[in-house]
Formats: C-alpha cells, structure tokens, sequence
C-alpha cells in the first residue's frame, strides 16, 4: 500500500495544526472502538491519516460539531419519549385487559341462577 504523506491530508485539510488535531481525535475514536472507516491493517495514527486523506474523514466547525451533539441529543430525547410512551400505553392495555370480564364470567352474569323467580 502507497505511504500516505502529510501533503495528501492537507488537500483535505486547511492546516497542519488542525490536521494534528484531526488525527489525535480519530485516533481517539478508534481506540475507543470506532470501526475503521477504510480497510488497512495499520496502525491507529496511520489508518487515521489514510482515512483523512481519503476524504472519510473532514473537518467541523466548533460550532457545527456543537449543533450535531445538540441534534444528536434532541433526537435520541424523543426516541426516548416516544419509548416510554409506548411502554406506558402497552401497561395500560394489559390493565384494561386484565379489568375485563371473561367471557364465562359475562355469561354467569347475565344468566339468572337457578334459585331465584323471574
């Protein structure tokens, strides 16, 4: 496999100094289990600098990176809402479920004992 060189990820990248710290957070990313975005059998640094250079990996804005956290956040709120919602609901059907009748029930009810004149 060709070497990745630094000129490579800087077509991508507008710096050295971002570059650097590119690298070091996917490096982080992988090392916390983040699957690997391009096959390779290297290392961690080297696999993140392919990644980079291959265009799998691009710099965000601060602000930009804040606003996905925020819509990641937001989204998995209302999966979570809507979860509890649904559980609720299923608890409350079984309730109701359980406070009916029987149908054997509902017949001994409407049929007049034997004892008893109508």
């Amino acid at each position: 496999m060709a070497r990745v060189t630094i000129e490579d990820c800087l077509k991508r990248v507008p710096n050295r100094f971002a570059l650097v710290h590119m690298t070091a957070q996917r490096v982080r990313q992988l090392r916390d289990g983040a699957p690997p975005l391009l096959e390779s059998k290297n290392k961690e640094v080297v696999q993140a600098l392919r990644e980079i250079a291959g265009g799998q990996v691009y710099p965000v804005s601060r602000e930009e990176a804040e606003e996905g956290r925020a819509r990641a956040e937001a989204e998995e709120r209302a999966r979570l809402a809507q979860a509890s919602l649904a559980a609720t609901m299923a608890q409350e059907v079984a309730v109701d479920q359980a406070d009916e009748p029987t149908t054997n029930q509902e017949q001994a009810a409407d049929t007049p004992d034997d004892d008893q004149t109508v």
